[in-house]
Order: C-alpha cells, then structure tokens, then sequence
C-alpha cells in the first residue's frame, strides 16, 4: 500500500511551509513516527514525523515551499524492512582471500602508471632566469596600460616566464594591497522564518511612529538580593533567581499603571489588555524567537523563573509551536547578554511598545552628593506615538526604573521571603 503524506497545518494562518532539511533520503526505509523533514513556516521550525514504516520516496526538495495539505513523499507500507549489513559483511569476508591478488595486482599496475601521469599533467616552468622573465611583449605592454597595471602584477607564462597578451587580457587589476588570505563568497537562501522576521521588521518601521526614550537604573539592590538569596531560592525551586523575573514582574506593574502601553491599534480603534501577555526574544538556533510568558501578572519570582527557563530550553531545541510564540501584548527584549550598552528595539507588531534591556557595567554616579561606584543598565523602551505620547512612554520607563531599583517594596511588597516562597 502507498501512505501519501501531506503537510500538516502547523497553525490558521499558515498556508504553506518551506522544506528546510529533509532527515532521510530517497529509497531509505523509514519507520512509524521517526522525524523525517524540518519544515520552516513563517512562525517556527518543525518536525515532519513519519506516519507509517516503510520504504520513502521524496516529492519535494530542499528549499521547496509547499502547500498545507499538498505531498511531500510517498511510503510504501507493504515494503519489509532490510536486514541488516551482517549478509553484505559475510560475503566481502568469502571474497576476501581470492580478491587480495587482484587488488594488489591492480595497486601495482596504478603506482607504475601514476607517476608516467602526473608528468604529462605537471605545467612547464622555465628552466632559469633570464632577461626575458617578467617581460612583457609590446601587445601585453599595450593592454597592461589600459588597465593601468604593470609587468610586475603579472605571472607570465610565455617562454623564460615572459608576459604575453593572453596573460595581460586574463589579469585582474588589484583591489588593494595583496594580503594573500581568502576571498571566497558564498550564498544562501533565507530560511523562510528568517525572511518573515524581516518581513515584519521592516513594516514595524514603515509603518508605526516609532520613537524611542532612554533611562538608566542603578542594579544595586537586585544584586544584593540575588547575592543574597539566590543559592537558597534555586536549591528550593530548582531554578536560578535570575534578572528575567525582575524585569518581566517591573514591566507588569508599569502596565498596569499604563495601559496604553499594553494597547495596540487594530484599524481605527485602539484595543487594550486587562491582561499581560509578555513576550520574550530569546536567540535560536535558526534565528530570533519570541515566545509568550501568559498571564505573567499571575505568576510570581518562581513562576516567571520556570517560564523563562521552559521557553529558552525549547527554543534551543527547536520545539516552539505557533501558540507559543503568537499573541503577545509586550515584549522584553534583552541585548545585554551579548554585550550590548544601548539600542533602540524595534517594536514586535502589532504590539506597540517594546522594553531593551542592555549590559550592565559599573560606572561613577554621584549618590547624595559623593561619588560612587555602582552596576548601572541603560534601558530603552520604543513605541508606537499613534497611541503612546511622550508623558506615558517616559512614566512607563521610569515607573520600571522605580521598581527596579526598589525592588522590595515595589516589587515584594516589603517581604522578602514570602514573595521568594523561602
């Protein structure tokens, strides 16, 4: 019996995806549930598993961007399985003795012609220097000086290493100095995740009024605080205290506080959340991802930790679904952790506000009229002007700014260990 299998619909508003890699070959014998193709959609990398064992053939290549529901191969259920390789071996074995003097037979006859070979392939070189080596003839001078070059940049190949024309026609002029390393160049098609990432960007900038405000924040007591307890909060949960929960739990109070921010435009009406759905850009192995922490009003430290934590792991193993990355209503993008001092993020449509975190280094600030030397991030929050005025995008930055540098009372309501579950 011949199985077609077709391409599923990896979500509603996905019609086609892109053969990224197929896993098996043409004629290969596949079984039940064995991943056999990575398929790239506009949203996600996934798995193409087998839907029944047998011998596969390929209706698609590398590259091909195909239909939800069209064929991508055929399987053929009725084919057996192959034995293994224990026939093959056990016939080179018999063959062995009666195949050594053949072998050395032929060896023999091949290193008595090979050097006879590579002779008449080898170039002839000039036997000395002369007068006449890297000489060039009075056509080669004629084309050398049109391309503005000298005998000197050219090999000659002509006799005792003359420059003839053909060498002077055949060179290149230089770009610059020599300096003898590679110039190769390689192309490569655009994953079709990557071309939509673009695709998006680009209309993020074309089409909102996309602005920018700056601040910084003194990371002193959330140091403290994770220096103090992160050991007790990971042995106990199982996760790290990490910068992740502070942020995405300062972001949620600063939503609340302005809601325009957690709007977003939807033709002539403006449309608002009394909920926060915060999505984090986390880098994967085939690009950026944005996946959905929901409803992180709801979660606490621990919570936020394991979300986090969950996301990036199947992120890097390219196991994010569709849901998982879609409905955002604010996203947290964090540059910081590449090395990044400041930036301006590009809004993630049709969101309209987006929070960069960035590096955090020590640097003098002055602190009740002395000098200090404190752990400070710069933070960047874009937004779309259509909803957001400058007042509300700057208390938004500054309430976040507020909360993390008074973590315990804004953030932990003046209990440590209870907001920690210690």
């Amino acid at each position: 019996m011949i199985l077609e299998m077709k391409v599923p619909s990896p979500g509603e508003s996905i019609t086609e995806v892109e053969i990224a890699e197929w896993l098996v070959a043409d004629g290969d014998y596949v079984e039940k549930d064995q991943a056999i193709a990575e398929v790239d959609s506009d949203k996600a990398t996934l798995e193409l598993p087998a839907e029944a064992s047998g011998i596969i053939t390929l209706k698609a290549e590398v590259g091909d961007a195909v239909a939800v529901g069209a064929v991508v191969c055929l399987i053929d259920t009725s084919a057996e399985k192959p034995a293994g390789d224990s026939d093959a071996k056990s016939e080179s074995k018999g063959d062995e003795g009666s195949g050594d003097k053949n072998v050395e037979k032929e060896l023999s006859k091949e290193q008595k012609e090979t050097p006879k070979k590579e002779e008449s392939k080898k170039a002839p070189s000039p036997d000395q220097t002369t007068y006449a080596t890297g000489a060039a003839s009075p056509a080669a001078k004629k084309v050398l000086a049109e391309k503005n070059m000298s005998a000197s940049d050219v090999s000659g190949t002509g006799k005792d290493g003359r420059v003839t024309k053909d060498d002077a026609v055949k060179a290149t002029p230089s770009m610059g100095t020599p300096t003898g390393g590679s110039r190769g160049v390689s192309r490569s098609r655009l994953s079709m995740l990557r071309r939509k990432v673009a695709e998006r960007l680009v209309a993020s900038k074309n089409e909102t009024a996309m602005l920018t405000t700056f601040n910084e924040v003194d990371m002193t007591a959330i140091f403290k605080l994770r220096e103090e307890y992160k050991e007790t909060f990971k042995s106990k949960h199982g996760v790290g205290l990490g910068f992740m929960s502070f942020f995405t739990l300062a972001a949620v109070r600063a939503l609340k506080e302005y809601p325009a921010v957690n709007s977003m435009i939807d033709g002539q009406e403006m449309v608002s959340y009394d909920f926060c759905d915060i999505s984090i850009a986390v880098s994967g192995p085939r690009g950026l991802m944005v996946p959905v922490i929901r409803n992180a009003e709801n979660l606490s430290f621990r919570g936020v930790e394991n979300e986090v934590k969950r996301l990036a792991i199947r992120a890097r193993d390219g196991q994010l679904t569709v849901d998982e990355m879609t409905g955002g209503t604010f996203t947290i993008s964090n540059g910081g952790v590449f090395g990044s001092m400041l930036s301006t993020p590009i809004i993630n449509p049709p969101q309209s506000a987006i929070l960069g975190m960035h590096n955090i280094v020590e640097r003098p600030v002055a602190i009740d009229g002395h000098v200090e030397i404190r752990p400070i991030m710069f933070l960047a929050v874009s937004y779309d002007h259509r909803i957001i005025d400058g007042k509300e995008s700057v208390g938004f930055l500054v309430a976040i700014k507020e909360a993390l540098e008074n973590p315990i009372e804004l953030l932990m309501d003046n209990d440590i260990k209870r907001t920690l579950e210690l």
